[in-house]
């Protein structure tokens, strides 16, 4: 029989972000269907631990959702791209790291769907994070304002929206555009859909 693996015994507040951080990719895994056992095995404890730290499970699900999608890391990353790189440059590094986060939490936003009927606190703390991160894209585009037809503001939305579609491929409407790259997403935002002519002149055929 495999020994459970235990951790020394910690403070209340590490408790509680190990349980968070163990229950993270379960859920991802798993869904709300996850149970405590697993949990507690995740993260090295008695289950009944759990229950010493959060009130019940969904209190610990909410906990682990609200840390999943702290938008804290993506603003720090996004503050940090310099605004005098070339424009396309500034927005596919924000794509990369963005569309990287949506990804890894895909799953998760059915499970908040699910929670948040129960805590209303946590749906408003999710679009609170996309309005930050937001802001931080507009940021980014704000130096080249007077080069697009609509504000930062509207830039970045746009932005978001195209790097949700591909992520969720389409969203089940038809399409499938989970084989857009970061340049193609950054490319149909500043140029459209339409093909961009060849740098090279055609050939002329032999009369």
């Amino acid at each position: 029989m495999t020994k459970r693996r235990r951790v020394p015994a910690m403070a209340p507040e590490d408790r509680r972000a190990a349980l968070i951080a163990a229950t993270i990719p379960l859920l991802r895994e798993h869904g709300a269907a996850v149970s405590t056992r697993q949990i507690a095995e995740a993260a090295g404890v008695a289950e009944g631990t759990i229950f010493g730290v959060f009130p019940d499970k969904a209190s610990l699900l909410r906990a682990a959702l609200a840390s999943a999608f702290d938008a804290q890391p993506a603003l720090d990353a996004l503050a940090a791209i310099s605004t005098r790189l070339e424009l396309r440059v500034r927005l596919r590094e924000a794509v990369t790291l963005l569309r990287a986060g949506m990804s890894a939490n895909a799953k998760l936003l059915v499970v908040s769907g699910d929670l948040s009927a129960h805590d209303p606190g946590l749906h408003e703390r999710m679009l609170d994070n996309r309005r930050r991160i937001g802001t931080a894209i507009a940021a980014l585009v704000e130096p080249d304002r007077d080069l697009l037809r609509r504000s930062p503001e509207g830039a970045a939305h746009l932005l978001l929206m195209l790097i949700a579609v591909s992520v969720h491929r389409g969203f089940g409407l038809g399409g499938d555009f989970g084989d857009m790259d970061d340049e193609e997403i950054v490319s149909v935002l500043l140029d459209g859909l339409l093909v961009r002519p060849s740098s090279t002149p055609p050939t002329e055929s032999a009369s």
